[in-house]
């Protein structure tokens, strides 16, 4: 025979299971809290500085955020780690950022990397054709049987590198040795004469570069318009780096130019990459106090030859400030 239960008691009961219902089949609140691993490269260049500097804006642009920064190999590490999920914003140059969107297999990327989307363009890197004052190198034909590094392997300073060469009949079985080493390992080598002249692609005042002048006679070799344009490409634009840069460096110096992009994944929300962007543009002083690459960042030319669709929660911010219909 059932046990009847007391109105009192089946009220409790009633109200115990409503509860408990309530609790199984209702929405899991989103997290409060959001993590940006923001990508850049050695820490010895502009990437580095600069990620460290968007991480301690968006702690106090964005509630409940925790940030990281870590330094990497650059362009085509950061877009596979962006791909996988595994970083939330990321600093490239713009011919690895289209190889990832196009699927290049020989620039490191084996399918199209279709998760990516664009935040903004930042400032130009020049290719940094550093040699000893002994070396005797004045043009890039004369690295022919000398001792180069290229940049760290799949790096945006390595694809430049072999771009710029090729194009100009140069390979890299022509040096008499061949390394691939990021910017300040590059540097020490050829303080410590174990080689002769490096081509770094970074922005204005690379501190690896500095440190380097002041230690070891070196010289900034141009690279001429005709060069440039034997490239073939349009990413690839003709620049100067204004005299005065490099301890020695007497003269303006014609060489390569290339757009750098911050770029992020579609997994990204909305919100917070509005705000990534919104802080960012708001706070330039606090970037060009990290680097003075960022005085060239302008919102007027964020958009400027995107090779990939922009993230809806950037081309929010554009549409407020009018850049963006």
């Amino acid at each position: 025979m059932a046990m009847s239960l007391r109105p009192r008691a089946l009220r409790t009961l009633t109200l115990g299971l409503a509860a408990v219902a309530s609790l199984t089949l209702a929405p899991k609140p989103a997290s409060a809290e959001q993590f940006i691993n923001v990508v850049t490269g050695g820490t010895s260049g502009v990437y580095y500085p600069l990620g460290v500097a968007l991480t301690k804006l968006y702690v106090d642009a964005i509630p409940g955020v925790r940030t990281s920064v870590q330094a990497t190999k650059a362009s085509a590490e950061n877009l596979n780690l962006l791909q996988r999920g595994r970083a939330e914003l990321a600093f490239t140059l713009g011919d690895a950022l289209a190889d990832a969107w196009n699927g290049n297999e020989e620039a490191g990327f084996a399918q199209k990397l279709d998760k990516l989307r664009g935040v903004a363009a930042i400032y130009s890197n020049y290719v940094h054709f550093v040699a000893r004052a002994d070396s005797g190198i004045k043009t890039l034909a004369d690295l022919k049987g000398k001792r180069v590094s290229v940049g760290a392997p799949k790096s945006g300073t390595e694809l430049n590198a072999r771009a710029l060469l090729s194009a100009n009949g140069i390979q890299y079985s022509d040096f008499s040795k061949v390394e691939y080493l990021p910017y300040a390992e590059s540097a020490q080598l050829i303080q410590n004469n174990q080689i002769d002249a490096t081509l770094l692609s970074s922005g204005l005042g690379v501190a690896a570069i500095r440190e380097l002048a002041s230690s070891t006679p070196v010289v900034i070799v141009p690279i001429s318009e005709a060069e440039i344009k034997k490239i073939g490409q349009p990413v690839y634009q003709v620049g100067v780096i204004p005299a005065g840069t490099y301890g020695g460096q007497t003269t303006d110096v014609t060489t390569v130019t290339i757009n750098n992009y911050l770029v992020t994944h579609s997994g990204v929300p909305d919100e917070v990459v509005y705000q990534m962007t919104k802080s960012m543009y708001s706070h330039l002083d606090a970037l060009i106090a990290a680097h003075s690459a960022a005085k060239a960042i302008d919102p007027k030319k964020a958009l400027d030859g995107m090779p990939l669709p922009v993230h809806p929660g950037a081309a929010k911010y554009y549409k407020e400030v009018g850049l963006m219909k």
